[in-house]
């Protein structure tokens, strides 16, 4: 029988996904892993098979948490689009202070990794074209709810939510706290195609 692992493998996942948040796939080096989640190569490649591995697992935890925290948005509202909207703020606005990096890991990973890492990105499209699948369910609720025109195609509008969420982030952290995040917010809502 073999030996039972000596760490929490959702705290070191959690750990790594903050880092490699923050420094991306190609800033982070073997020894920052190993300094934040307090493991060696030979345990990470045990535990995760490689750098790939655990960045992978990383993916999933970001994205895992995405969709609980829109899960949380709506637990707050009887409205899909007040949660859709909730959801917004806090992912723009929040992470401006709050998140190791104010981008989108995924967007900032599909930015930044490329065809020397196509397993990795195409992981990394995969999450967040989930996360665009559960944009889509919010706005098909919404749609049942009477707050979105049938009319519409809920994944041609999800798009658009993953479009103004990424735009947002990235025009924040470019523009730093003069952005008037919370009326552009508004705005995606009071001037959208819905």
């Amino acid at each position: 029988m073999g030996k039972a692992a000596k760490f929490d493998r959702e705290q070191v996942i959690n750990k790594a996904t903050n880092l490699y948040w923050q420094k991306g796939f190609h800033g982070t080096s073997m020894r920052n892993l190993q300094d934040v989640i307090d493991m060696r190569p030979g345990s990470i490649y045990a535990a995760f098979g490689s750098k790939d591995g655990l960045f992978k697992e990383s993916l999933h935890n970001y994205t895992r948490s995405g969709i609980e925290h829109l899960a949380n948005c709506q637990a707050e509202t009887n409205s899909p689009l007040s949660a859709l909207k909730l959801f917004m703020k806090q992912v723009v606005i929040t992470s401006q202070v709050d998140a190791p990096n104010g981008m989108c890991m995924l967007a900032k990973s599909i930015a930044e990794l490329t065809d020397e890492q196509a397993e990795l990105l195409a992981e990394a499209k995969r999450c967040f074209q989930r996360m665009e699948q559960e944009f889509a369910r919010v706005i098909a609720e919404a749609q049942a709810q009477g707050e979105v025109s049938k009319e519409k195609d809920p994944a041609i509008l999800a798009r658009y939510v993953q479009v103004q969420i990424s735009g947002l982030r990235t025009y924040a952290k470019a523009n730093n706290s003069d952005t008037p995040l919370e009326e552009m917010i508004e705005d995606v809502f009071n001037h959208h195609p819905f």
